[in-house]
């Protein structure tokens, strides 16, 4: 799982909390993403993550979210923002036999793993509008074999787009092509790509297949993110998860579904929602809030918000209307 980036698309907010680690309706993306993993088909033992700051705090979070669910962990680092390639090329220690590669800011829902042979390498894809901000694939449609990997392309070849999610049955290949693109400087946009990775693959002959999902959400920038909030609550909602937590109060205020409200947070005088997620010991009073997404222990009092994310131990006292507030931050109007 690389996770080396810098976050500059969703600063302020990753100034201090890692992309993977800022929380969505009570959960981190982190979270979400290995659950999703560890429910499915595959058998996963150990996760391995390239991360890019050294903080031991941030190390021990990610070591305790993945002993949560039983996986062991280890960690490698990648100093110097050189690309894909270079950061799982990182981990060449752990490339051995089937592995799954899993960006960190990606989350998907698919109910169709029970159709995947694991002979294949796999390419997880989604149909997307705007292709040139992707990496894409071709493919063959009747045998579903990639037949071309493009990345970001400048003319409209495919719109198929690369996830973010790949397995591979033999990563040994995977090594040696890494190893190939380091030694001999091939580069895209000035960084080693995974994508001319696999396309040299492909063209030796390695076979891979795509997988559509069903639902993707991208946390890469503000828009995003509470694009994707959006998409998980309404998903939550329908499969009848309880969104609001025992713990919260709700004094002389309407709750318009679905949002998530966490743990001993208090809204007051307030309308919140829809599609809006609240994290654990939060007050919000005298506030209209719809399509928003706030961390934990914040303080919210006059507030008219709209498609805006406020960071954790933020204090706010104001009527904007858009907001984008990073941790602990503070503002009066």
């Amino acid at each position: 799982m690389p996770m080396a980036g810098k976050g500059s698309r969703l600063r302020p907010h990753t100034l201090i909390t890692p992309k993977p680690l800022i929380s969505i309706a009570g959960k981190s993306v982190l979270n979400r993403l290995l659950e999703n993993l560890s429910q499915s088909i595959f058998s996963i033992k150990k996760i391995i993550f390239i991360i890019r700051n050294t903080e031991k705090k941030i190390e021990n979070q990610l070591i305790n979210i993945a002993n949560k669910i039983g996986l062991d962990v280890s960690i490698y680092y990648q100093k110097e923002p050189l690309g894909t390639a270079d950061a799982l090329l990182k981990a060449k220690d752990d490339l051995k036999g089937p592995v799954i590669v899993s960006f960190s800011d990606t989350l998907f829902y698919n109910n169709h793993f029970e159709k995947i042979n694991l002979d294949n390498n796999i390419i997880w894809t989604k149909r997307v509008k705007n292709p040139s901000l992707f990496g894409i694939v071709k493919y063959d449609s009747n045998t579903k074999s990639i037949t071309h990997f493009i990345e970001k392309p400048k003319n409209n070849v495919s719109n198929l787009a690369i996830i973010g999610i790949y397995y591979f049955n033999n990563s040994s290949f995977l090594k040696k092509e890494l190893q190939y693109i380091l030694d001999h400087n091939i580069k895209n946009e000035e960084e080693y790509q995974l994508t001319s990775a696999l396309e040299n693959m492909r063209k030796k002959g390695i076979r891979f297949t795509i997988q559509e999902v069903q639902e993707w959400m991208d946390f890469g920038n503000k828009k995003r993110t509470i694009s994707s909030n959006s998409k998980i609550l309404s998903i939550e909602s329908n499969n009848k998860l309880e969104l609001i937590n025992k713990e919260s109060i709700i004094k002389n205020s309407f709750i318009i579904k679905p949002c998530f409200i966490g743990k001993k947070t208090i809204v007051e005088n307030s309308l919140i929602g829809p599609y809006v997620s609240i994290g654990k010991y939060t007050k919000i009073k005298n506030s209209k809030i719809e399509k928003s997404l706030i961390q934990n222990h914040v303080e919210i009092t006059h507030a008219n918000l709209f498609n805006s994310m406020i960071g954790n131990y933020v204090f706010y006292i104001g009527r904007a209307k858009e907001v984008n507030l990073g941790d602990y931050s503070q503002f009066l109007n």
